[in-house]
């Protein structure tokens, strides 16, 4: 199950919750993104 986030409004929403149609339940924008994770930056030795 992804997560994704509205461009529009910035709510997160998981895709079970979306229908067949991306559309957001919240400002029916149809633009969509997914949010990276965090990563950690190594010093190399």
């Amino acid at each position: 199950m992804a997560v994704y986030k509205c461009f529009k409004c910035g709510k997160k929403i998981q895709s079970n919750k979306l229908d067949a149609r991306f559309i957001c339940p919240f400002c029916n924008s149809k633009i969509f993104y997914k949010p990276r994770t965090h990563s950690r930056k190594l010093k190399a030795i």
